[in-house]
């Protein structure tokens, strides 16, 4: 065990944290899909327990394998993609997967499977965004600059994902304005992205319902999720509803693994709410706030990893990466209480899916890289301090 531990190269702490999740993971699903089991003929619950665990454990490779790579090379292969992504989001809107009313998933052909482009849009833009500021470190930023390799990579790939994913485009926009703050492009400009984003998407709204266009099939759901936040009555809070339900059914203290009733009335007790089902089986203290220390441990080492790079692409690349994944686990365990509106984002490592799980490995194993070179690098860092990046985390 102790040969097998050192073998795995950069932070250790996150590899834990991962660790710890995937096993929270697997627990909460197995409890929570006899939902799904009932549907098939066998009524097994061990396919969906088997593909899921497969699902981490190959995400478990892609994380071991692409840490292990020096993380200049995502740096070149990030460039190489982003025109790629654009062409794919753009292909799943035309034939992609329609379901719920929003094309989001590309089925990969000969294979059986299918993917959200949305989340290969994420790692990529983010690890595009840390490339292009840390070239820019040096240099002043002008309005073209800001323009060409910025706003326009932002504005193409969240724009392709807004008509299907609002919540999805939102945060990754979000995300893309904190690494620009921290990689000290100036606020003007980022005041001007921010007004032009508004602008546009006011724009996309009104001549879609002026028009009758399809540009924006999901308005009327985004506008009812956002009118009926906090009415306890409401059909389109039926969910919220529920996971309050688990959550008080939960308590303070565990409950144990498998007394969780809540798999048999909670909408999506294994992705989407799952965090209710998780304090509901393992009570607010251990399921709710111990989840949500494990998450903010690995937001505390992207940033520790980010502050101690030397090179300004590897710092913006990890605290860029971390803040994706811990925001979006943020925003699911929000929903589950009530404290925003309905959004489909599922919670990181824990919640049942499919290739996502393996992006999300994908930018922990970057993340892991990065921490990786810093450990390479540390003897000679120690003595040129002066050639730190001139970054807000800096």
């Amino acid at each position: 065990m102790n040969n097998a531990f050192q073998k795995l190269k950069g932070d250790r702490v996150i590899w834990m944290t991962v660790l710890f999740l995937g096993l929270i993971s697997l627990l909460a699903v197995y409890a929570s899909i006899g939902s799904l089991a009932v549907k098939r003929v066998d009524g097994s619950t061990f396919h969906f327990l088997f593909k899921h665990s497969m699902m981490l454990v190959s995400g478990g490779f892609i994380m071991f394998y692409v840490s292990r790579l020096p993380f200049g090379a995502y740096s070149r292969l990030a460039k190489l993609l982003i025109g790629v992504t654009v062409a794919l989001l753009a292909l799943t809107l035309l034939v992609g997967s329609n379901i719920n009313g929003g094309r989001r998933w590309l089925e990969i052909p000969y294979t059986g499977l299918s993917f959200q482009t949305s989340d290969l849009a994420k790692v990529v833009l983010v690890v595009y965004l840390a490339r292009v500021i840390g070239k820019q470190q040096d240099e002043p930023w002008t309005f073209r600059d800001v323009l060409m390799k910025l706003a326009v990579p932002i504005g193409a790939i969240c724009g392709l994902i807004l008509p299907a994913n609002f919540s999805t485009a939102a945060m990754l926009f979000t995300i893309c304005l904190i690494i620009m703050f921290i990689g000290q492009v100036p606020v003007k400009w980022l005041a001007g992205l921010v007004g032009l984003a508004i602008a546009a998407f006011v724009g996309l709204v009104a001549v879609n319902e002026a028009f009758g266009l399809n540009i924006l099939p999901r308005v009327e759901t985004w506008q009812s999720r956002l009118e009926s936040f906090g009415e306890a009555d409401s059909e389109a809070n039926y969910q919220v509803e529920h996971a309050k339900i688990a959550i008080a059914s939960g308590g303070m203290l565990p409950n144990g693994p498998g007394s969780g009733a809540s798999r048999n009335w909670l909408p999506h007790p294994y992705s989407d709410m799952i965090y209710a089902f998780i304090i509901e089986e393992y009570g607010s203290i251990l399921g709710g706030l111990g989840l949500l220390l494990l998450y903010l441990i690995l937001l505390f080492r992207a940033v520790r990893i980010a502050s101690n790079c030397a090179k300004p692409f590897g710092a913006l690349a990890a605290i860029g990466l971390g803040l994706m994944l811990v925001m979006q686990a943020m925003i699911n365990m929000a929903v589950a209480v009530n404290l925003v509106p309905v959004t489909g984002q599922p919670l990181p490592l824990v919640s049942m899916g499919g290739t996502s799980v393996w992006f999300t490995c994908l930018a922990i194993g970057i993340m892991l890289s990065v921490s990786r070179g810093n450990e390479e690098e540390a003897p000679v860092s120690e003595t040129t301090d002066a050639k730190r990046p001139r970054t807000a985390l800096a």
